[in-house]
């Protein structure tokens, strides 16, 4: 089956009519709509005969299609976002697949979904390679021969007739761990997803090499009660992406028609954890904390509200308070939301200097102050910044390159060097 692939940037519509002219048909869009529910879902909205997609990115496949959404702040190809937002994921840890494989898988589009299969069945052939963990785990039941413990009430019960049979309980010792039937899961997943053939013919090379599971239930809790160690740590990456995949994956339990996998990221997470690791790796003279809590409201014998900046820069002589956001705000001014927001962070973190951080085409910085006049010097200074970023540059240009100037450019509005 040959999967269709839709195209689109993020909080753009897609609508229902032909599918041959990159439009959605009556049971793709069928497929979305009740996979919103009425609860509704983060990454799109439903409108009249189709969708709108809000800030997040990904790819959203569902039957014979794939939605594949990028962000975008300006000019430039699906190639070059596509490119960008896999390197972003790169370095932000949400995507370690080496380059070589995409040559050899020969990705074109939907490569965000191929590239975290292509990387779990890497995984996966290096466990194999290693060896599946095995678990000692007790069972009871008729053998030809006596091992283990003879349970004498039942094997009276069930063997009066075939005395040559022994009703016993004795300890196996087999692959049957929770961790390979998470993998197992996943790769009976990947099946369903109606995969490329390169893809598919992969899963069922391991499928061959891989002992058959029971089908397990997973949720959230499955996976926070699994315990890394010495004996299992080379199951680490492949659990992370089986993760992803299994609690992303929405089967329609009535018809079995309506399979969604919603692989989707919030760009303005993405954009707060590649700004603040780019101030890590570079910023040498300065406390980074990424995302401070402080109480801010509470009901008497509740949980407080906190307040959570982005970023909290600390040099030896001042403190500043970055807030990430990934839109292009209009003439530089920040919304009447955001600017509440950041004189919350400036009295809460006692900041010196709060700064509003969005991407931009060209580098620009707008001083401004919140005016408080019992103050003592009579307002907080509070700025926008705008990170320049040059799509005409892409591929060419390299994202570290783009993560040395964001170190730079903060760097100096906070008075602090880099490396």
């Amino acid at each position: 089956m040959t999967k269709r692939t839709i195209t689109v940037f993020e909080h753009e519509s897609l609508r229902l009519g032909h599918p041959e002219e990159g439009r959605l048909s009556a049971k793709e869009l069928e497929c979305l709509q009740l996979h919103a529910g009425d609860d509704g879902v983060p990454y799109y909205s439903l409108i009249h005969k189709g969708v709108k997609f809000c800030g997040y990115v990904g790819v959203i496949a569902l039957g014979g299609l794939n939605i594949e959404v990028l962000p975008k702040i300006d000019r430039g190809s699906e190639a070059q976002w596509r490119k960008i937002l896999i390197d972003m994921l790169r370095k932000v840890g949400s995507l370690e697949v080496m380059p070589t494989d995409e040559a050899d898988l020969k990705l074109k589009k939907n490569s965000i979904l191929d590239l975290y299969i292509w990387e779990f069945m890497k995984q996966v052939q290096l466990i194999l390679h290693q060896g599946l963990l095995k678990k000692y785990r007790k069972q009871e039941g008729n053998t030809t021969s006596l091992k283990g413990k003879l349970l004498f009430q039942k094997h009276l019960t069930k063997n009066i007739v075939h005395q040559e049979h022994f009703f016993v309980k004795y300890t196996v010792y087999d692959p049957h761990h929770l961790l390979n039937q998470l993998i197992y899961k996943a790769l009976r997943l990947i099946k369903n997803l109606s995969v490329t053939g390169h893809i598919n013919a992969k899963v069922d090379a391991i499928l061959l090499d891989f002992p058959e599971m029971n089908d397990i239930v997973v949720s959230e809790q499955t996976f926070d009660r699994i315990v890394y160690s010495r004996k299992n740590e080379h199951y680490r990456k492949a659990i992370m992406i089986s993760r992803l995949l299994l609690l992303n994956y929405h089967p329609d339990i009535n018809s079995g028609k309506n399979q969604v996998m919603a692989l989707m990221f919030d760009m303005n997470w993405l954009w707060e954890k590649f700004v603040y690791l780019s101030l890590k790796k570079y910023l040498v003279d300065a406390t980074i904390k990424p995302q401070a809590n402080k109480p801010y409201w509470r009901l008497f014998g509740k949980r407080p509200v906190n307040l959570r900046p982005d970023v909290v820069i600390k040099n030896a002589e001042q403190t500043y308070v970055l807030d990430t956001k990934w839109k292009l705000p209009n003439g530089n001014k920040p919304g009447y939301a955001d600017l509440q927001q950041m004189y919350a962070y400036t009295k809460y973190f006692g900041s010196d200097h709060t700064i509003l951080c969005y991407p931009g085409t060209d580098e620009n910085f707008v001083d401004g102050h919140f005016h408080h006049e019992d103050s003592g010097h009579g307002h907080y200074r509070c700025s926008v910044l705008r990170l320049k970023f040059d799509i005409s540059m892409y591929p060419s240009l390299q994202l570290a390159l783009w993560q040395k100037d964001i170190a730079r450019t903060i760097g100096f509005y906070c008075k602090t060097e880099i490396a």
